[in-house]
């Protein structure tokens, strides 16, 4: 007789795993597959908010992740190439922590609730079966089928669009492209603070991870780094060789071997889309810009949003005309004003000279900085 999974998660991120992990621990039977091997790193701030820590403690993560020994980050430094850093105080206290670490110790938890985990598992196909779904799978070169009755992806942008991840090379042949590189560093005395460095064509933040390390990752316009070094490092080089605070910063630290990642194209314009088919998660469902240094927190929270919508469906009690209805009616509720205000961010700052501009008046404005900090920021919700 063939097995039934109550509901099979796509991407074995953030997103996913909480998912899943959620599902599981009110007694569903759940799968969660990736096509990658983990733990593995990836391009992100590496940032957990403090909306992300009051998540984690519902979700009763948190302990679990404080046993990595996170950074405290407790503000961040707006820095142009000119003028005086704009320093801003976070409504809390935050995290920093490398998604090599987070993901293992997402996926040990949602093992330890009873997900089945498979990575290396690309997935093929989803088709409606006569129980709910037939997901059809390669896992190093074998070909699996499972019947499902609820699907969920959180397979990320570049997954859900048809695009996979590239090599920094790989993307300058993709016009108008943005792309993200990451690295850590070893050397660099951060002292509970995120740095944000701006420069023509992009920009570079620093922020604090475990061990004394340091997360440097970028985003950057493709059309402006064309004549360089298309390695990982040889474009993080290049932005330093835009801003002069930054090489001075850089000059003294090194690279970890083996840190580095790139992920291309980043599509900052894309729509938010809740619902194909099935329900999306994090990264899958919309984009925020990266600026606002909050998508772990947006993972966490599409999770928990979806989660009891998924748990009521699996029960009878709503069909799924409803589950999509209500939880792209919360994706909107949530995100509507975060998504708005982080896009006319991301976009004032594309605009040369209006970052000064910006900086400029937050500096002679009180209480300016910390409303731009609070409009793109992720309200406090009950479960």
């Amino acid at each position: 007789m063939t097995h039934i999974y109550d509901a099979a998660v796509i991407g074995a991120g953030i997103a996913g795993s909480v998912m899943a992990k959620s599902l599981a621990d009110h007694g569903w039977d759940t799968v969660l597959f990736d096509r990658k091997t983990f733990p593995r790193h990836k391009v992100c701030g590496e940032f957990l908010s403090p909306e992300s820590l009051m998540m984690l403690k519902k979700l009763g993560l948190r302990e679990a992740v404080a046993a990595l020994k996170p950074s405290a980050i407790k503000r961040t430094s707006l820095i142009l190439s000119r003028g005086k850093p704009l320093e801003i105080a976070l409504p809390g206290t935050a995290w920093g922590v490398s998604r090599y670490q987070l993901d293992a110790t997402l996926h040990q938890a949602a093992l330890r609730a009873g997900v089945q985990l498979q990575t290396e598992t690309t997935v093929m196909s989803v088709k409606p079966g006569e129980q709910g779904y037939l997901i059809t799978t390669k896992q190093r070169g074998v070909v699996h089928e499972y019947q499902v009755r609820a699907v969920i992806a959180a397979c990320g942008a570049t997954a859900v669009s048809g695009l996979q991840s590239q090599t920094p090379r790989d993307a300058m042949s993709i016009k108008g492209a943005h792309l993200g590189v990451k690295s850590h560093y070893k050397g660099l005395n951060m002292d509970g603070v995120v740095e944000l460095y701006f420069f023509e064509g992009g920009y570079l933040g620093l922020s604090p991870i475990e061990d004394g390390l340091v997360n440097v990752a970028a985003l950057l316009e493709r059309e402006a780094f064309l004549e360089t070094d298309k390695s990982i490092l040889g474009l993080i080089e290049a932005a330093c060789a835009r801003h002069s605070k930054l090489s001075d910063r850089l000059s003294s630290a090194q690279p970890v071997a083996g840190t580095q990642a790139a992920v291309a194209p980043v599509k900052l314009t894309r729509k938010p889309l809740a619902w194909d088919m099935f329900p999306r998660l994090g990264d899958a469902a919309m984009m925020l810009p990266p600026l606002c240094g909050d998508g772990m927190s947006m993972a966490l929270r599409s999770a928990m949003l979806c989660a009891p919508f998924a748990s009521r469906y699996l029960k009878g009690q709503i069909s799924l005309v409803e589950w999509e209805r209500d939880y792209t009616g919360a994706i909107h509720r949530d995100f509507k004003g975060p998504l708005k205000w982080g896009h006319r961010l991301q976009g004032m700052l594309a605009v040369p000279y209006l970052p000064s501009v910006m900086l400029a008046a937050a500096k002679f404005t009180p209480g300016l900085a910390d409303r731009f900090v609070q409009a793109t920021r992720l309200k406090e919700i009950e479960y």
